[in-house]
């Protein structure tokens, strides 16, 4: 990892104009990454600019005081992936997560920088990769790349947005990754400024009543099957229309799945207009990545997600639970 980290040095001492991207639905640590990255990169007089495919959720906004973070629109942003020198894709090492970025970043010139930590990367589109499967976030990847880059105090605000990656992607220190290592690191985030409950609460204590009425109208059909191996829960377009709650509010539903006694696999189905989203959790020796990947996804070991479209919500229920059967011990 040192010699790419050397790799990039380079490239940020000699190039000028750079853009950053993560992918649809960015979450914490997509969006935290981002923030830290971008920061340093200002601190060395580079022209930056963050494009993303979806706007930033109301939960992550703390972290974006100034909206300097830009949902893309190809009319008016086209021009800055043209004239980027360098795009860092964050977060992803799939392009067609980038969604309405995909072709004009895949068609782009600039020098192309992958930071991931997801399995199975998609080797094509991206000059460089910094892939740390084993890495807890993608932040603990831009925490060590930042240290590399300059020995010099990360600053409060690259902190809070660093802790956050990290704890979100962590699932708050719980998740099988977390390790002595990230503590370490979490510690000296703390040092640096980021401030832990303020933080968890901005991400998890801020929802609007829309985000609790739609959770309530989840979790009254939460329902296992496979002998309580595995437990599901449902959230319709109905039920989004009568809470008023949108999509991104279903960001963590999934946990309460996992929260039932006995069950090895959690799933979350979300029916929208365009499709069926499909959350996947699991725990052990469970690759629910390859279970996600039956059905056009991808992930994490425990953690993975995929998304079906023209496929009914009963069909891909169905669909999914009978190939989840598999899995469980």
């Amino acid at each position: 990892m040192n010699a790419l980290f050397n790799t990039c040095k380079k490239i940020i001492d000699e190039k000028k104009i750079f853009l950053l991207t993560t992918h649809v639905d960015p979450d914490g640590d997509g969006l935290g990454s981002e923030i830290a990255l971008a920061r340093h990169l200002k601190k060395r007089g580079k022209a930056v600019s963050i494009l993303n495919h979806s706007s930033t959720p109301p939960n992550y906004r703390f972290l974006d005081p100034k909206g300097e973070i830009i949902q893309f629109d190809p009319i008016l942003h086209a021009g800055k992936v043209q004239q980027a020198e360098v795009i860092f894709i964050i977060d992803t090492n799939h392009l067609d997560r980038l969604r309405s970025l995909e072709p004009y970043v895949r068609e782009s010139r600039a020098i192309k920088i992958c930071v991931d930590h997801h399995l199975d990367p998609d080797l094509v589109g991206a000059d460089y990769y910094l892939i740390d499967v084993p890495a807890t976030a993608t932040g603990e990847i831009i925490y060590h790349l930042l240290q590399y880059l300059d020995d010099h105090k990360i600053d409060s605000e690259s902190a809070r947005a660093l802790y956050t990656a990290i704890m979100t992607d962590t699932g708050s220190f719980r998740f099988p990754r977390t390790d002595p290592e990230i503590h370490r690191v979490a510690a000296h985030l703390i040092e640096c400024g980021a401030n832990p409950p303020e933080i968890f609460q901005e991400v998890y204590e801020k929802s609007p009543l829309s985000t609790l009425q739609l959770l309530s109208r989840a979790l009254s059909n939460l329902k296992t099957a496979e002998n309580g191996r595995v437990a599901f829960m449902i959230v319709t377009r109905e039920m989004l229309q009568e809470t008023g709650a949108s999509e991104i509010q279903t960001e963590n539903f999934i946990d309460y799945t996992m929260r039932v006694g006995g069950v090895q696999i959690g799933l979350l189905f979300s029916e929208f207009p365009d499709g069926v989203k499909i959350s996947f959790r699991s725990k052990g020796k469970i690759p629910v990545n390859e279970l996600a990947k039956e059905f056009g996804g991808n992930g994490h070991f425990n953690a993975a997600g995929a998304r079906l479209f023209d496929r009914s919500l009963d069909e891909v229920v169905e669909a999914v639970l009978r190939r989840a059967a598999a899995y469980v011990e």
